[in-house]
């Protein structure tokens, strides 16, 4: 019989072309060796091309998703992705605190805000910003906006390592135990330096920039992998640089699908570790 695995839940939504979304966080999950778990918010219909819709799940489903596997299966780590409305994300902070999920629990709560897909297409509706801020960052163990969502949720346009290190400050001054603001956006540094700070340390994980349009769902399955590295009981800063690890080889390994910008890919850790992930 197969010893039970760690659990991871993600709180997302999904994405119809597979790249992105709930979809992302399960194959992450997968290849770093925890079952997952779903709480699904919204259903988008795109592909390679973008998003052309999506409908939002009633929050009381959503919420019922969340109590059927915390109550029974039990989780060992958490995060939200998608959350579409203020309603939403209202009621899945109030669940949380219910089924003991996040910084004051033993349940660490992985925050990834997602406000608009690569493509540039809506996510996440405006009144649901302030919702994001006051909310779920206040129960996060860590968040990890990327440059465009630190512009939406604090004002601060992050230009260089300095701003950068000045918009992790404001935006732990919403609640939240770590931040990350990822750089990938910063086109101009060669490097792709994420910050990561609990606002005492400041920790620059640096890594490759590759040549690469394919980068469909980067920013779900690092958060993903970050959440199953905590979910294996890696500490933040240990399960950061991980997740860091996994999502750099993603990207180099991503691959085209359809007409547009296809997704990273995980399929390297099953190729090479054919028996089990390296995460204990």
């Amino acid at each position: 019989m197969t010893p039970t695995p760690r659990t991871a839940l993600t709180i997302a939504g999904s994405d119809s072309g597979g790249g992105a979304g709930i979809q992302a966080d399960l194959r992450t999950f997968f290849a770093c060796g925890v079952h997952g778990m779903t709480a699904i918010t919204a259903v988008t219909v795109q592909n390679s091309l973008g998003v052309q819709g999506f409908t939002e799940i009633p929050p009381e489903v959503v919420t019922a998703q969340i109590k059927a596997v915390a109550t029974d299966m039990g989780v060992n780590a958490a995060k939200t992705g998608m959350l579409a409305t203020a309603e939403i994300i209202r009621e899945v902070a109030k669940t949380l605190d219910e089924v003991h999920i996040g910084r004051s629990t033993n349940v660490p709560f992985v925050v990834d805000p997602v406000a608009a897909s690569m493509h540039g297409d809506a996510l996440l509706r405006e009144e649901a910003l302030e919702a994001i801020r006051t909310e779920l960052f206040p129960r996060a163990t860590l968040i990890t906006p990327n440059l465009d969502e630190v512009r939406l949720l604090t004002g601060v346009d992050v230009t260089d390592r300095e701003s950068q290190r000045h918009a992790a400050d404001v935006l732990l001054e919403f609640g939240s135990q770590w931040v990350l603001v990822k750089g990938g956006h910063l086109e101009e540094d060669p490097d792709c330096v994420d910050l990561l700070s609990d606002g005492v340390q400041y920790i620059e994980l640096s890594g490759h920039r590759y040549p690469t349009k394919h980068t469909h769902g980067g920013g779900d399955t690092l958060a993903s992998a970050i959440t199953a590295s905590l979910a294996h009981e890696l500490g933040v800063p240990d399960a950061v640089a991980e997740g860091k690890r996994f999502i750099e080889r993603s990207v180099a390994e991503g691959y085209p699908l359809g007409a547009g910008i296809g997704p990273v890919s995980p399929f390297w850790r099953l190729e090479h570790h054919q028996a089990k992930p390296t995460l204990r």
